[in-house]
């Protein structure tokens, strides 16, 4: 065993059930095959701090194209009922205190990128009457909003990377709107997020101090992590596999589309919902799962035949 695994062998023995879950999580999303990759919590600068690839690669596409709305995660959530909006923005407040990956920006240096962890922030909470509208206007508002909240762009060098818009009409019906970049987030932390807002909400209504207990690591220790131990032969060996897999792939995917695919691009499409039966919906799991693929990919690969 080499020195620096022998380092982080000595580290993971000292995490705690509660460390160890979490990187195994974070793992699990990035796919990352830790079988054999002992890890620890990084000892590093927190206002300084490597980006994980994931992070990385959505960088290098605002660099390529800054000022798009492309990447931005969108939720908007009806709230009936008696809603405490100072006591949802404490929520908010709290959750960017709890973890430090929403109060970053990216910045270069050097021509690398790295994220800078502000000590305290809070994420812009803005609240918008709209008491004075009726129901179906109300509605209308609300979507008008929404689109334009979705399609507002991030700057990645300056924070925060976290928007919340309550629009309200009187005290019984609210509309939520969040706004995340994907360099910050992912749907499955969102899940997470709405857990934790959810429960702070309902001690801070109590008058109660957080429930949450203190995070052990934050995403910056798992960046840091992968990016020690994804080096070397273990890389070489990784690139090397898939460079074999997507020799000869075309450089796009050139699926049966009603126009031409522009010289750059725009994200001008559009978006079409429909209902599919429950068992086909099954069968598609279960034919993805046997083929080792994502339902995405399954699906791709039955529109392009």
């Amino acid at each position: 065993m080499s020195q620096p695994q022998r380092d982080i062998a000595a580290d993971i023995a000292e995490l705690s059930a509660e460390q160890r879950e979490l990187l195994e999580l974070l793992m699990r999303e990035e796919q990352v095959d830790a079988s054999n990759m002992p890890i620890g919590p990084a000892s590093i600068e927190r206002d300084s701090l490597p980006l994980s690839f994931a992070q990385e690669r959505l960088w290098f596409v605002d660099q390529l194209n800054p000022d798009t709305p492309a990447y931005n995660i969108y939720i908007g959530a009806r709230i009936r009922g008696a809603l405490n909006v100072a006591t949802l923005q404490q929520c908010f407040a709290e959750i960017v205190r709890r973890h430090e990956v929403l109060r970053a920006t990216f910045t270069n240096v050097a021509g690398r990128p790295v994220q800078v962890v502000t000590h305290a922030g809070s994420p812009t909470f803005a609240y918008i009457d709209l008491s004075d509208l009726s129901a179906s206007e109300f509605e209308a508002h609300a979507r008008r909003l929404g689109l334009q909240e979705a399609r507002r762009p991030f700057d990645l060098t300056r924070g925060p990377l976290l928007r919340v818009t309550v629009l309200g009409r009187g005290t019984h019906d609210h509309i939520l709107l969040l706004t995340m970049h994907h360099i910050i987030s992912d749907a499955w932390s969102m899940s997470i997020l709405g857990d934790e807002v959810s429960r702070l909400y309902q001690s801070f209504s109590a008058g109660m101090p957080s429930s949450l207990p203190q995070l052990p690591i934050q995403y910056s220790d798992y960046a840091a992590w992968q990016r020690s131990t994804l080096q070397g032969e273990l890389l070489e060996s990784q690139l090397e596999y898939w460079q074999r897999q997507l020799a000869g792939a075309p450089p796009v995917l050139a699926l049966p589309t009603d126009r031409p695919r522009p010289a750059v691009q725009r994200f001008r499409g559009v978006s079409k919902s429909y209902l599919i039966p429950s068992a086909l919906a099954d069968q598609l799991k279960q034919l993805s799962n046997q083929s080792k693929v994502t339902l995405f990919t399954t699906l791709t690969a039955a529109l392009q035949t």
